[in-house]
């Protein structure tokens, strides 16, 4: 029992230790600051990355927060999974998922649903609404 219990508290510290760190961002050498004014200011937020707009280098804006994506459907690397540029196609109401067969030229309109659950490990997911050209 003794030796169990051993072996938890070290692999609990084993575990808080990697989490123990400084909040040095410079991955270097610690520098003392300089007394120059051009230092960021420490209420400074960072920028992270799902801060930033989507980008659609094949979509463009259609209105109402939908867009059209325009490519060549491809398989992704799990079975089933479909995807224009880095958008992981997922067919909404009314669409069937056959019309987004692989290998088809499509433009497709949809929103990009970020925090969307899927099995699919790549890509931004798309809710298809509307196949606008084929």
């Amino acid at each position: 029992m003794g030796i169990r219990r051993a072996l938890v508290v070290l692999v609990a510290a084993a575990l808080l230790g990697g989490c123990a760190g400084t909040d040095d961002s410079s991955g270097g050498d610690a520098v003392a600051p300089s007394s120059s004014s051009s230092a960021p200011s420490p209420s400074a937020s960072p920028s992270f990355p799902e801060d930033l707009p989507t980008p659609t280098p094949s979509g463009k804006p259609s209105g109402g927060g939908s867009i059209e994506v325009s490519g060549t459907v491809v398989q992704g690397v799990e079975m089933g999974c479909r995807l224009i540029d880095q958008y992981l196609l997922m067919a909404g109401p009314g669409i069937n998922k056959e019309d987004l067969r692989i290998g088809a030229q499509l433009t497709v309109r949809g929103q990009v649903e970020q925090g969307m659950m899927t099995t699919c490990q790549q890509g931004t997911p798309f809710v298809v609404t509307e196949i606008v050209s084929r």
